[in-house]
């Protein structure tokens, strides 16, 4: 059945596999936000390990979860793998390095004797949080404010800004888009760590970690507001039935208009990431990260699918409009994306045992009792 599907469908359907794929990430980056609320919101030690500790049960899906969307990327669309990464690595290698860094901070904050001391490793960890997020962020605004390389006959890259991705931060749409995750990422953080602590004896504690998620919002929406307003207003990259490139004036807002499911999908996804807020800053509840989470996954779909269809490359190039990549040439070959298929239905699986692993590990909330007489972060 599956082997009968004929190019085209496999490739959309591969979009909105990576697409899925990414928006958990940007949901998982509650740990990152999580990482940034650390000095604000604890008061002393405890409260401090009873942060780390609460998100150091999650740190890996995080990483996990870029991984397998780096590795669905190349799977499905190799010449945007080979493009992007091979042509803007510094950009890549930065991100990276903040991840590694996270990770080495987990293993070795709470060492005996650790060379470096726990606040480094704590300073690590916001890196993480903060400029590797917004690193991120910058290269996701790239699908729509372009990249500089060009590719010739060979498929070979060349990119024309020495700074090699970097220069992606350097542009107001993509560094706004960037902020908004960082401050996204804290609204989910805190939202997570009022669900995942056990808060008795300390009140004030508690109404810090709230505080912050409502604080966090309010500094996320004017670069909400600008990212929005910008990509309504913006010519944007369309292709025609040849696959010839160019620009078209107000193809973001055409886009939305042309796909009212899209549409949907990112109001409703503003919604409930506020009403998380709501409910968590104002209402005492406990189950904000799921309003939260889900929202931030339906606006990333509607971001990713955005930037995708809808005759639309999904990496265009400033430096020529013909080297610009779409769901269509940038793919694997119609055997690949089939057997990938294949390998994707186990897909379910996967997800259902993650879900269950999660429940078992927040079963109940982390006190102070849990992280004392066994290895902590």
């Amino acid at each position: 059945m599956i082997g009968n599907l004929d190019t085209a469908l496999l490739q959309q359907i591969w979009w909105i596999l990576g697409s899925v794929v990414g928006s958990l990430f940007l949901f998982l980056t509650f740990v990152q936000g999580g990482q940034t609320l650390l000095w604000q919101v604890s008061a002393d030690e405890e409260e401090k390990s009873l942060i780390i500790n609460s998100l150091g049960r999650k740190w890996e899906l995080t990483f996990t979860t870029l991984v397998l969307f780096g590795g669905a990327l190349f799977a499905a669309f190799p010449k945007f793998y080979a493009t992007s990464f091979g042509g803007a690595y510094w950009v890549w290698i930065l991100i990276l390095f903040t991840f590694i860094v996270q990770a080495v901070s987990y293993e070795y904050r709470k060492k005996p004797d650790n060379l470096l001391g726990s606040k480094v490793y704590e300073t690590f960890l916001f890196i993480n949080g903060s400029v590797g997020i917004l690193l991120i962020g910058a290269a996701v605004g790239t699908f729509f404010t372009g990249s500089n390389f060009t590719l010739d006959d060979f498929n070979r890259v060349t990119w024309t800004n020495p700074l090699r991705g970097l220069e992606a931060a350097f542009s107001l749409f993509n560094l706004s888009l960037g902020l908004f995750l960082v401050f996204n990422a804290r609204v989910l953080g805190a939202m997570y760590l009022v669900s995942s602590i056990d808060f008795s004896g300390r009140p004030q504690f508690e109404a810090r970690v709230r505080r912050s998620c409502l604080i966090s919002l309010v500094c996320a929406l004017p670069f909400l507001l600008y990212v929005l307003v910008s990509l309504l207003l913006m010519d944007g990259f369309g292709f025609d039935q040849t696959g010839k490139v160019s620009m078209v004036a107000g193809k973001y807002l055409g886009n939305l208009l042309a796909m009212p499911g899209v549409l949907g999908l990112l109001l409703l996804g503003l919604v409930l990431v506020v009403w998380g807020v709501v409910s968590t800053s104002f209402m005492n509840g406990t189950r904000g990260i799921w309003f939260g989470g889900l929202g931030t996954v339906l606006v990333g779909l509607a971001v990713f699918f955005t930037a995708g269809f809808n005759s639309t490359p999904f990496y265009p190039s400033k430096a020529d409009l013909q080297s610009s990549l779409t769901i269509y040439n940038a793919s694997s070959s119609h055997y690949t994306l089939t057997a990938m298929t294949y390998v994707a239905l186990v897909i379910p699986l996967v997800l259902a045992y993650i879900a269950w692993v999660w429940r078992q590990m927040d079963a109940r909330p982390i006190s102070a009792e849990d992280i004392e007489g066994r290895k902590a972060y």
